[in-house]
């Protein structure tokens, strides 16, 4: 285990995240709110501390760096990232529990967006903006913006790879170019137009600066953290509709933005996770709107307002965003069920939005039809086809590992937290809004409620269930496996 090239990837990660401190530190100051601000300057303190000592126990690195190392980099950067990022929340006196503090802050980066708060409008400025920035930091990954800006090592060789693959969602990863830093650079630029264009489209809807900021943050990162109790229910309907349309745009494969800056728009809209992405929004929404539009004729004053509603959840939950416009939990168990499922069916692979993935979804759908036609007709061979390409069977095979994995973790996490006394739906959709990354649940952690009456524990879990949900699980578990840390 190269342990002083994963000391050294840790510095500089952490390193990044006291830099991104110093905007909260100035609207702490500017606003005159103390508090804040001395909680931003401990924490600077000690994570510059922190990598001072990292640097120089770590200054003679190996070169070797293979996929092991790179998953428990990934694993301990962001358990970092989370514990040194609360503690502004907690030094302020914001957040006094320290577990609290943790939640939001694992909620934050891992772009879940469920939170303890029950009235987030009596935050300072300050912290509001550090716990909106958490999402669009931890979006992209911050090790992706760490080899975007300052890769190590000899080249593209090695570590660059293996760290891509272990941050980033999807069944597979590869290159947009033939070099990874270019890679990185490309996404975090697209990345960076794409949130622009979001404040610039929220500013002309008369949204203030710093809420269009904060906004754009939740939107581009999937996360979902807003600065008002409503979420975004006040806000007007061309607000909502902008923020409903970009939502989408972030759930989408980031190589398509990159294919369509090549003029490869055919290429784009032959891809068929991309066209289940849509056509699957489409429908639910449709479904949706008839079934709260047909059930609850009193629920909104016109069709337009039940189709924005119906859209802007859609949205929401398929990209593991998590605002709201309205209190979902109300709607007609169809449409709740539809919610849920996708809950569960998430974003496109390659985007910002967490769930299963689009593209994993219909891996496993064509696996399951090839394996049936293979039962009727043995003697034949078949191949799994995307894109006109045939999968890798290691792909297939790690997909149907995922999906064990999925399986299991939900399972474990719903009895752990099982123990606090809630409700099976509570309890269910606890879990798989925090392990897809979505933010609020139904029942007691609905979009109206919060996460805040679970007890130490049940936060402990659901905060780990955070963790191994943004990092696609298998960093978590190569983390805790002894396996990991015996020599070879």
């Amino acid at each position: 285990m190269n342990f002083k090239m994963m000391g050294r990837f840790i510095a500089q990660i952490i390193t990044i995240e006291a830099a991104f401190m110093l905007p909260a530190l100035g609207i702490s100051l500017f606003s005159g709110e103390s508090a804040a601000a001395s909680g931003f300057v401990y924490t600077i303190g000690i994570i510059l501390a922190l990598a001072v000592l990292l640097f120089a126990l770590c200054r003679r690195a190996g070169k070797v760096f293979s996929a092991r190392e790179g998953l428990v980099c990934v694993a301990l950067g962001w358990a970092s990232l989370s514990i040194l990022g609360c503690l502004p929340f907690y030094f302020s006196g914001a957040i006094p529990n320290f577990m609290d503090a943790l939640f939001e802050a694992v909620s934050g980066f891992t772009t879940t967006g469920s939170s303890i708060l029950r009235d987030v409008e009596v935050l300072p400025k300050g912290l509001l903006y550090w716990r909106s920035f958490s999402h669009w930091l931890g979006g992209m990954g911050v090790l992706v913006f760490l080899l975007a800006i300052a890769p190590a090592g000899d080249g593209d060789n090695g570590f660059t790879m293996h760290l891509l693959r272990a941050e980033s969602p999807g069944p597979d990863v590869g290159k947009l170019v033939p070099k990874m830093r270019q890679t990185t650079l490309i996404l975090y630029l697209i990345y960076v137009g794409m949130t622009v264009l979001n404040v610039i489209f929220l500013l002309c809807g008369g949204m203030d600066f710093f809420e269009s900021l904060c906004t754009a943050f939740g939107t581009a990162g999937t996360g979902g953290f807003g600065i008002k109790n409503d979420s975004l229910a006040s806000h007007s309907p061309y607000i909502q509709w902008v923020t409903t349309i970009f939502m989408f745009l972030f759930g989408v494969n980031f190589s398509c933005y990159y294919l369509l800056l090549m003029r490869q728009v055919k290429a784009v809209f032959r891809d068929d996770e991309l066209r289940l992405y849509i056509g699957l929004a489409l429908a639910c929404v449709v479904f949706i709107t008839l079934n709260v539009w047909i059930s609850m004729r009193d629920a909104y004053n016109t069709l337009e307002e039940t189709i924005r509603h119906a859209a802007f959840q859609v949205s929401s939950i398929m990209t593991t965003t998590g605002y709201a416009t309205t209190d979902f939990d109300l709607w007609p168990a169809l449409s709740k069920g539809l919610l849920m499922m996708l809950m569960v069916v998430g974003a496109c692979a390659g985007s910002t939005g967490g769930g299963i993935k689009c593209g994993r979804v219909l891996l496993l759908f064509k696996s399951l039809r090839r394996n049936i036609r293979q039962v009727l007709n043995p003697r034949t061979v078949r191949v799994v086809r995307n894109n006109g390409k045939v999968v890798d069977e290691k792909i297939l095979a790690n997909t149907n590992a995922y999906l064990a994995a999925y399986v299991i973790v939900i399972i474990i996490s719903y009895l752990l937290i099982s123990m606090d006394g809630f409700s099976v739906g509570t309890n269910l959709t606890a879990v798989l809004a925090c392990f897809n990354n979505i933010g609020p649940g139904l029942e007691a952690v609905g979009p109206t409620c919060n996460f805040a009456d679970y007890s130490t524990f049940s936060k402990l879990v659901l905060s780990v269930c955070m963790l191994a949900g943004r990092l696609e699980i298998f960093p978590i578990l190569v983390l805790f496996s002894r396996s990991t840390w015996k020599k070879r």
